[in-house]
Parts: C-alpha cells; sequence; structure tokens
C-alpha cells in the first residue's frame, strides 16, 4: 500500500505555484477557487488518510491574497482564520459568525512560519475590490475553508500568503501580474518544514 505524504500542500490554482513544486517533485494538491471546492477537495484527500489508518498530514496551504495593510510583494504568516462573507446579521448575529456552529469564529492554529509577519486572514466566496466588514488583514477565497476542515480533522495547518494586491479597485490587474511571483518563495518555505 502506497503512504500518503506526512506533509500535504495545497493550493487553488496552478498559476500559484507556476510549476516550480512539480519540477522540485512536490505533489501538490490544487482544491479549486471559493471556499466549498476547498473544503469538498481537502476532505476528499483527508478521508484517504482515516480510510488508510494513516496520521493526520500537516496541511501546507500556500496561495495569493489582497491587503489593504500589507503592501503587495509581502509575504505572510496566517494562522488565524475568520469567514468575511458570513452574514447572518439579520438574526442579531454578528458580521463573520456562523450561528449555532460548534467551531471557534476564528481559528487559531500553532505558527509554523515564526519568521514571517503573522496576519489574520479572512475567506469569502467573492474577489475583494473593497472594504471588507470583517477585521482581517488579508483577503483570500479559501483558506478558511481548508482551516476548518483542518479543524474538523484534527490536522495541523499552516497557510503562508503572498500580497498580490490591494484588495481595491485595481485588484484584478494587480493579482494577474504578480499571482506567480511566490512560487519560489513558498518552496522554500516547504523545505524549511520537511527537512
Amino acid at each position: 500500500m502506497i503512504t500518503l505524504p506526512n506533509t500535504l500542500v495545497v493550493m487553488a490554482l496552478r498559476v500559484e505555484s507556476a510549476g516550480v513544486f512539480e519540477a522540485a517533485g512536490v505533489p501538490v494538491l490544487y482544491c479549486g477557487v471559493g471556499k466549498v471546492n476547498a473544503a469538498m477537495a481537502l476532505t476528499r484527500e483527508l478521508t484517504c488518510y482515516r480510510l488508510r489508518d494513516q496520521a493526520m498530514p500537516l496541511v501546507l496551504n500556500f496561495g495569493s491574497a489582497g491587503s489593504r495593510r500589507h503592501a503587495a510583494g509581502t509575504l505572510l504568516e496566517c494562522h488565524e482564520f475568520v469567514q468575511r462573507d458570513m452574514d447572518v446579521s439579520g438574526l442579531g448575529f454578528a458580521l463573520g459568525v456562523t450561528p449555532y456552529d460548534e467551531a471557534p469564529d476564528c481559528l487559531h492554529f500553532e505558527r509554523k512560519f515564526t519568521q514571517l509577519t503573522s496576519a489574520v486572514c479572512g475567506s469569502g466566496d467573492s474577489f475583494a475590490t473593497g472594504v471588507v466588514g470583517v477585521e482581517c488583514a488579508v483577503v483570500d477565497m479559501e483558506a478558511y475553508a481548508l482551516a476548518k476542515t483542518c479543524w474538523s480533522h484534527q490536522a495541523q495547518f499552516a497557510c503562508a500568503k503572498y500580497v498580490t494586491d490591494g484588495a481595491d479597485h485595481a485588484a484584478a490587474d494587480d493579482w494577474q501580474s504578480n499571482v506567480h511571483k511566490a512560487a519560489d518563495e513558498f518552496l522554500s518555505l516547504y523545505r524549511g518544514l520537511v527537512r
């Protein structure tokens, strides 16, 4: 029986790895865009570990993010995660709070990339081009879902995000220009953990 890796790299899109991980022989789970795709892909993968009675891996999420606080080109560690688009305020719940959920509103994980500045990541199923209502320093579309999947499977989770844009009117063009630029740095972070 094939043993699954002790460290599982997850990215939303192939463009975020720019072929660097493939060239280094490091397998990547490309989960697709958005919280639903991310949760489904990672759940499927972690279920394989359970079915083989193998310990849960350290899940590493590398990817792009927007930020109004950190400049484009900044590499950050995210170890706290919130949902920026969960809005049940009509029933009296604060923005970002999932009603009647066992998971905390903000998921916390042990820091793995302590050499990087830490930032709270707010995930949502929209490409952010304006101010979001939940307190977070960076915005993306998958990390909260990946973090919650790890939380529910009792797997370790670590995340590094490369700021591609200012989550503003120019975000789409900036993302297109910058999304591939951190692949080498992501690989270095990976190698620093799996030596």
